[in-house]
């Protein structure tokens, strides 16, 4: 670690902390403070609340009921005294109380007051020897994220060391800082380290002091700097230019039975703007559930096919991928287009005859993480269109853009993601800065509103009796579970045994089952049959989440809700609703339920619009759980809030795009300082 001090053992347990530099320490900042700069009299001292007393030791013992432990009575200098109760210790401990008795050196203790037996007592207060009249600290103790073998005091050294070693010269313009009320960055990691006796420990705690609004603003600047840099660099590859007359298009919207809303028109001319450019589109797509992505996808795959390049699209599940498979064939194969599909369940002969077809004449081809094997080969790629695109990790995606473009000129295929868990607009600032983002934000007509009910699982027999009553007006139903073998952990009922007790429950109707350890065949054939209408209830599990489009089903019953994150409950409810008849989604749970799954449950109770449940979530998870760090691929804000910042982020963004055009050198000082050799091309 250049310019600190640390022993090979210490400096990979460091590490383990993410602190490899000097300027990581600087940065390493405290999680909360405690006040050591002043002493309370006993009498004086507020019940349940950290302080720090000065005592002298009056008596130490072992005692032994109602169990073992350390006891040592202290008085301070106007006579009051204290008891100290250690649980857990070591005879150094009382070997050291003792001699601190007899040769009459006080005690400096830290910790919280409260009622004993005897009398007010700490239970283990933290604490130490000193000599008399030894000064107080002359700024509030940090305690800093740790890790084992790393202690408290140990990292205040070092960091101390740290700030004497890293340069701390200000990158921002002072004028800059001066309008928007930003601290000197190293006044405020000077203050946010050993704040002045009398600091606001409030602010502090709460990180609303102005030191930390300056680390926020400059952690969510190097998010955007790192971000926009990626953006523009992937912008000097180049890509195909896939421009064309735009007749395909036409051809196949003339034949869908609907016509596209204005929200879908309107992002078919930015993917269109975009494919034309000599520069990769890099765009997501977000639409709430219904929202009619689908079919914007396969306007841009006819841009790209009438350029003379294919278009690839990938899915996450097989049977998202095969609806998206058998939608696509039956809109693009009237016009003469050829369309393959890939999937990993396929038998071998079929799979090398389908990549060879990928690699020849087929024009679109739809699967699954089959389309990103080494053994596949396109032609000619021009477009590469990820749906759920936050299923797949960073490096599966950057797979699949490999697959085409130029290699001669380093040119690589448009690419076009898509997601129906909508994004909240402060994640979409921060986290995917380096993306264009469109948004369907408008539901085609004819879509029902489903209505939310939430049921005990007591009145089980009164959902079965309304799953019986649907079925006998015409309409089909749903009926999905979390798992589908019994676990011992988590006692839910499982797919298996809901479908034995439903078939039974339900005599006379055709009750089917889908889960994923089924083989792709046999799920195929299930979700056919119920689409045709040859099943009236599906019992399932979380497989159905997104794209099966059944316009039939009106009743979706969902076993054990409250096991489930907000965005599957919205994906799952969004399966109903999709044809002419009022559709109901039944929350199943099981009480007791805790604080958070009942959030959850009064929120999709309560919202039906996809972008306020997703920031409700947001709120609720915090962004790392929410995009899942794994698939973004993005460093995690460790200071900035997204709900609380999100003037900070607009502030960042604009100031990001003045330094990259301005001042490229304050831009490397800063990424330097802020991620060091961590920065990466993000979201590739």
């Amino acid at each position: 670690m250049p310019g600190i001090a640390a022993t090979p053992a210490l400096a990979e347990k460091l590490a383990k902390l993410g602190l490899v530099r000097a300027d990581d320490l600087v940065l390493h900042l405290p999680l909360r403070y405690e006040d050591e700069t002043a002493l309370v009299a006993i009498a004086a001292a507020p019940w349940g609340e950290p302080v720090q007393i000065e005592a002298m030791v009056a008596d130490v013992a072992v005692q032994f009921r109602p169990r073992r432990q350390l006891v040592a009575r202290v008085c301070d200098a106007a006579g009051d005294e204290l008891t100290l109760r250690f649980l857990n210790f070591y005879g150094s401990q009382t070997k050291q109380l003792e001699s601190a008795r007899d040769s009459g050196r006080p005690l400096r203790l830290f910790g919280e007051i409260k009622q004993g037996f005897f009398g007010p007592e700490m239970v283990h207060p933290r604490y130490r020897v000193v000599d008399a009249a030894a000064p107080l600290p002359e700024a509030l103790t940090p305690v800093y994220p740790t890790t084992a073998g790393v202690s408290q005091a140990a990292l205040r050294k070092l960091i101390a060391a740290a700030l004497a070693a890293a340069d701390l010269g200000e990158i921002l313009d002072a004028a800059f800082c001066a309008r928007h009320a930003l601290t000197p960055f190293a006044d405020a990691v000077g203050f946010l380290h050993a704040p002045p006796p009398g600091a606001p420990l409030g602010a502090l705690q709460s990180r609303e002091h102005p030191a930390w609004r300056r680390i926020k603003f400059d952690e969510l600047l190097a998010q955007q700097l790192s971000l926009r840099r990626a953006f523009l660099a992937r912008r000097e590859r180049g890509a195909p230019v896939l421009a064309a007359s735009g007749e395909l298009g036409r051809q196949l919207r003339a034949r869908l039975p609907f016509a596209l809303t204005g929200a879908q028109q309107r992002v078919v001319a930015e993917i269109e703007r975009d494919l034309a450019q000599p520069f990769p589109m890099q765009r997501l797509l977000q639409g709430d559930v219904g929202s009619g992505k689908t079919v914007v996808a396969a306007l841009a795959a006819c841009r790209a096919i009438e350029a003379g390049w294919q278009a690839a699209f990938m899915a996450p599940t097989e049977i998202l991928a095969e609806q998206h498979y058998l939608k696509l064939k039956a809109w693009l194969e009237p016009l003469g287009v050829r369309v393959a599909w890939l999937a990993g369940s396929l038998k071998a002969a079929a799979k090398r005859a389908m990549q060879m077809e990928a690699a020849s004449e087929a024009q679109l081809v739809v699967g699954t993480h089959a389309l990103i094997q080494d053994a596949v080969d396109f032609a000619k790629l021009g477009l590469a269109i990820v749906d759920e695109q936050h299923r797949f990790g960073v490096q599966q995606r950057l797979a699949l853009r490999k697959k085409g473009g130029d290699a001669a000129s380093g040119a690589i295929p448009h690419q076009l993601m898509m997601s129906a868990t909508p994004i909240p607009r402060t994640l979409a600032m921060s986290y995917y800065a380096d993306l264009d983002v469109s948004v369907l934000d408008e539901l085609p007509p004819g879509r029902t509103p489903v209505k939310t009910k939430l049921i005990s699982d007591a009145r089980r027999d009164a959902v079965i009796a309304g799953v019986r009553a649907a079925v006998a007006e015409g309409r089909q139903a749903y009926w999905v579970c979390p798992l589908i073998e019994e676990s011992e952990k988590l006692q839910l009922q499982t797919a298996l045994d809901t479908h034995a007790l439903l078939a039974e429950e339900l005599a006379g109707l055709t009750v089917g089952l889908v889960h994923g350890r089924l083989k792709a065949d046999e799920k195929a054939r299930t979700m056919a049959a119920f689409a045709a209408g040859e099943i009236d209830v599906l019992v399932a599990t979380t497989v159905i989440e997104v794209g099966v489009d059944v316009p039939n089903a009106s009743l979706m019953v969902i076993e054990h809700a409250e096991r489930f994150g907000l965005s599957q409950l919205h994906q799952l409810r969004g399966r109903v609703g999709r044809g002419a008849h009022e559709s109901v989604c039944a929350l199943l749970y099981a009480g007791p339920l805790s604080a958070t799954a009942r959030a959850r449950l009064k929120i999709i109770f309560e919202h039906t619009d996809g972008f306020e449940i997703a920031r409700q979530d947001l709120h609720l998870r915090g962004p790392g759980e929410f995009i899942g760090s794994r698939q973004s691929g993005v460093p995690l804000l460790r200071y900035a809030d997204l709900e609380l910042d999100t003037a900070l982020i607009e502030l960042a963004r604009t100031e990001a795009e003045r330094l990259l055009c301005d001042n490229p050198a304050a831009v490397e000082r800063h990424l330097a300082r802020w991620l060091g050799s961590r920065e990466e091309l993000l979201k590739v």
